[in-house]
This record gives C-alpha cells, structure tokens and sequence, in this order.
C-alpha cells in the first residue's frame, strides 16, 4: 500500500475549519436560513472528516456513513426550508428572535 500524497490531518484541519464556521454562524447568526446553511456546513465538515478516515485506514464504514449524513441533511434542509417559508408567510420576517412564539 503506497502512501497517500496528501496526509489526514490536513482532511482534518480543513474539517474542524468548516466545523468552526458552521458552528460561529449557527451561534452568531439571527436569520433562520443562514442557521440552516451553517447547520449544512458544520454536517459537510463531519462528512470530510468521515471520508478522510475511511481513506486513511482503506475501509468503507466512513462513505456508508457519509451516506447516512447526507440523506439526513436533505431531509433537514427541505423540513427546515419549509418550516422558515410557513413561518415567513405567517409572520413576514425569517429573524430568530420573532419566531419564539408559534402562537400568533
């Protein structure tokens, strides 16, 4: 087995950079679909993270789980889209802090 030309940590450090960002706009953030981005983001750095290991160690546990992720993530984003366009026809604004209450 020949070595890889680009070595794991390098995945990894490009991983918990996208992850820190992700995790910054997720906490920073008070427009609902940049929180959803960053949401995507942050599942993207997990999927890089994922695949580099199953590189590294020649197996294919980290792209079936890498499979998992991205299903899970199209379901959260089309359910979280739809949810922020309910809200939005409701209460004309996609800010975080006006959607507290689901009543009114």
């Amino acid at each position: 087995m020949e070595p890889h030309p680009i070595p794991l940590h390098w995945f990894l450090i490009v991983a918990v950079a996208l992850f820190a960002v992700g995790s910054a706009g997720v906490l920073a953030r008070r427009n609902a679909l940049t929180v959803l981005m960053s949401v995507e983001i942050m599942l993207n750095a997990v999927n890089l993270a994922f695949l580099a290991f199953a590189r590294e160690w020649g197996n294919m546990h980290g792209h079936v789980v890498t499979f998992f992720v991205i299903a899970v993530a199209a379901a959260e984003a089309a359910i979280g889209l739809a949810l922020v366009l309910g809200i939005f026809r409701h209460k004309k604004s996609v800010n975080l802090d006006e959607m507290n209450a689901l009543r009114n």
